[in-house]
């Protein structure tokens, strides 16, 4: 069995996934891990698969490229992974993670804190934007009214709603500690195997966003504590594609505006109906 696979779901990233996987390589070369790196892609007809095995033929071990049939989204596709290839971690990385020469040994460090503390479901580094600010990644869970005030830019208007997207951002913390948290963003989660594998994986209803909350607040339910590891840095590009049109214009001229509030009222009817 491998100790980690990553996990990077694909869709028409080619280049950032190349450039993602040549910062893993680095930053694994040593470390005495089998770590197993492994690109699914979402039917993205973008030739990652032909790049994939251009570049990375030789490498130990090569990329594993699996072609999802069609897009079903960001969840269903790490469950591809899962279910496909055994290990003891996974570490789901996306396309655009860089894996800085200046902060080295990101995975070995996961995974020897998940070693040294078995009680942890998940453990997810500080995400570091190109700027070198700190992106809010931890968060705390939800109110309904939370995200859409976030993703309509209120908060950027009215101090009382500055204040519930300051909360749930978890502004009020240092961002270099370690500590449990609600929930951590996908972009970048390390997460115990034989948890992931207990539950299923990731909830296919969602076909983007709110997956990861949701992943994250089935751990708590289990009594498996998910933390955040500050002091553990990777780089984010961080493209906002639900946010590219701003404000009320967003709910009609972006679909996937549509979609992240689709999913939140999934994710709020799903535990509603749990308490």
């Amino acid at each position: 069995m491998n100790d980690i696979v990553t996990v990077t779901v694909n869709y028409q990233m080619k280049e950032k996934v190349l450039a993602m996987l040549r910062s893993l390589y680095r930053d694994v070369a040593g470390s005495g891990l089998a770590v197993q790196p492994v690109i699914v892609d979402n039917a993205s007809g973008d030739g990652i698969a032909d790049a994939i095995a251009r570049e990375f033929h030789g490498y130990q071990p090569e990329p594993i490229v699996i072609a999802a049939p069609s897009n079903r989204g960001f969840g269903s596709g790490n469950n591809i992974a899962l279910r496909q290839i055994a290990a003891r971690y996974y570490f789901l990385v996306n396309p655009d993670i860089v894996f800085l020469p200046d902060h080295p040994q990101v995975v070995q460090r996961l995974h020897a804190y998940m070693e040294t503390n078995p009680e942890i479901g998940m453990a997810a580094p500080r995400l570091q934007l190109p700027s070198g600010a700190t992106q809010p990644s931890c968060m705390r869970f939800p109110a309904f009214l939370d995200q859409p005030i976030h993703r309509l830019d209120l908060h950027r208007k009215y101090r009382w709603a500055r204040r519930r997207v300051d909360r749930i951002h978890m502004d009020d913390m240092d961002h270099a500690q370690t500590r449990p948290i609600d929930w951590a963003v996908s972009a970048a989660q390390f997460i115990r195997g034989s948890y992931l594998r207990e539950i299923g994986g990731f909830d296919e209803r969602y076909f983007m966003y709110f997956e990861d909350c949701d992943l994250c607040r089935t751990f708590w339910a289990r009594g498996w504590p998910v933390y955040y590891k500050g002091d553990i840095i990777v780089e984010h590009g961080h493209e906002r594609s639900s946010a590219q049109v701003p404000g009320l214009k967003s709910l009609v001229q972006n679909p996937l505006t549509r979609t992240h509030l689709k999913s939140l009222v999934q994710y709020q009817v799903k535990w509603a109906l749990r308490r």
